[in-house]
């Protein structure tokens, strides 16, 4: 009976030392947020139907919340109209939530200059884009090479560069794991590499692995953005933990159409990136 008296006693010291610890996490305005990469996989196609998602993000433990735009459109400065009721532009209509999508004609999206134009709260948004083009996967095989660890799972990639022209390529991995490369040391060659997984996967997984070719200013920003994420769960087209300028700018208070790309206005942009690319994919099932 002596005991409990004794355990009273101790969890008295205990509770009465504890304290309450207040940590200060980054706090922001909520800023808009757009996932404007447009991935056509059937150019062959006559229509394309394209989406564009729109959120807001705000305090470092915040949720992230669906934007309601006034308005966002996507023009085509080069685009031939295919008669009378045909237009330059395509108004993107919500469908859920800060999902935006239209439809229209491939050759829309495929040529010229496309410009990604979008109010929100008063604020007018510009971005510029064009289409870029890739090659297909040559092959797509499991090795049995690999790092440090011992237990990681080598896939290897091969496929043939275009020889016309300097080319940026972005690998999607599954599993929000990505890879940029540029064609420096390749062009014009088939090129062919290997790609180790550190773990959660195991046989009779199947994996997808997609080659999106982009430009070079994404092909920057995509650098950046797996550097910070690391490969981490979020992925890339999630909101960062640091501000990463992607091409769309604040043109609210731009006069001057020759130069509206803003780039002393160092805080007044929205996050994300509005690229048109072509992809294509290839599944594997590892053994």
């Amino acid at each position: 009976m002596k005991l409990l008296p004794f355990l009273m006693c101790l969890f008295l010291v205990i509770t009465a030392c504890e304290d309450v610890i207040e940590v200060d996490t980054p706090s922001e305005e909520p800023r808009l947020t757009i996932d404007g990469l447009i991935i056509l996989t059937d150019t062959t196609a006559a229509f394309q139907t394209v989406q564009v998602k729109a959120s807001l993000t705000s305090s470092f433990f915040g949720d992230i919340e669906p934007a309601d735009l006034d308005g966002i459109f996507i023009q085509n400065l080069d685009y031939v109209t295919q008669g009378a009721l045909d237009e330059n532009f395509i108004l993107l209509n919500e469908i859920a939530p800060g999902i935006y999508e239209g439809t229209k004609n491939t050759d829309f999206f495929t040529q010229g200059e496309l410009l990604l134009a979008l109010q929100h709260n008063g604020q007018r948004y510009l971005a510029s884009s064009e289409f870029s083009t890739t090659p297909t996967i040559d092959e797509l095989t499991q090795g049995d090479g690999t790092l440090f660890g011992g237990d990681e799972t080598e896939i290897i990639v091969s496929f043939t560069d275009n020889p016309d022209k300097d080319n940026f390529y972005l690998f999607d991995f599954d599993f929000n794991e990505y890879l940029v490369t540029e064609d420096r040391f390749y062009q014009g060659e088939t090129f062919e590499f290997s790609y180790f997984y550190d773990d959660g996967i195991g046989p009779g997984q199947e994996i997808e692995v997609s080659i999106i070719g982009v430009d070079f200013p994404f092909y920057n920003y995509m650098n950046q953005i797996i550097e910070q994420a690391d490969s981490g769960s979020a992925g890339p087209f999630q909101t960062p933990s640091a501000t990463v300028r992607g091409n769309i700018i604040n043109v609210t208070d731009i006069d001057n159409i020759d130069s509206f790309d803003n780039v002393e206005d160092t805080t007044n942009f929205a996050l994300g990136y509005f690229a048109i690319t072509q992809s294509f994919s290839k599944r594997l099932t590892l053994e």
